[in-house]
């Protein structure tokens, strides 16, 4: 292999490395390298979940309630745009309340402090709001999934991702990413709760996106 040749070979690693495809020393024609397949199911299962759950009626209500350990959640009649989160991945079998905790314990100063506590009783964890709380989720799956890109491309966003906004006045929103397009649009269709309960609308590019998120229940490699 003379010098130039090598140096190819060498810009298409970095290009490999940087984009997922695999390069072989020999030059072959690269292939995609693909998502695990349990991965993949996983995430069709989230999907799924999340547009159940567009078919329950839910009051949105953000008062503070007293809520069992694991697995508690609020009455099914009530919630707020994350307790649809927390649902759609409880029911895959990931308990969003019981994971945020135990990373808030492990580590306390890495969540913002305004939120780490109901107001009034210091920086101790609270297992009945903690991980209701949009910024505390947006840490949370920043470190133990996979933080992407915040694009403006429709295409960068896959079923199954996690979107976060922000609504203005301080006030943070989060949705998932379904598989259903809205019609007439190349865009994904987002599974949300912002006052009318779960529904499912085109609104990726309503507000503006400060986080971008895949969350598979493990830590990302």
């Amino acid at each position: 292999m003379d010098s130039r040749s090598a140096g190819v070979l060498r810009r298409y690693a970095l290009v490999g490395a940087a984009t997922g495809l695999l390069f072989r020393a020999d030059g072959a024609i690269p292939r995609l390298q693909a998502p695990p397949p349990a991965e993949e199911g996983f995430f069709h299962s989230l999907v799924l979940a999340a547009v159940e759950r567009t078919r329950h009626t839910v009051r949105y209500d953000p008062a503070y309630v007293r809520i069992p350990y694991p697995g508690g959640d609020v009455p099914a009649s009530t919630g707020v745009c994350t307790d649809e989160v927390i649902r759609a991945y409880r029911a895959v079998g990931i308990d969003l309340q019981k994971e945020v905790h135990e990373d808030m314990l492990a580590n306390p100063g890495l969540y913002p402090r305004r939120w780490t506590a109901r107001q009034g009783i210091g920086d101790r964890t609270d297992t009945n709001i903690d991980h209701r709380r949009v910024p505390n989720l947006m840490v949370f799956f920043g470190r133990k999934g996979q933080q992407l890109p915040i694009r403006a491309a429709a295409d960068a966003y896959r079923p199954g991702d996690l979107v976060t906004w922000d609504l203005g006045r301080g006030i943070t929103h989060i949705g998932i990413v379904v598989d259903q397009k809205a019609p007439g649009s190349a865009r994904y269709q987002i599974v949300h709760n912002i006052g009318a309960g779960p529904r499912m609308e085109d609104v990726l590019f309503q507000w503006k996106i400060i986080g971008h998120y895949r969350y598979a229940g493990r830590v990302s490699p």
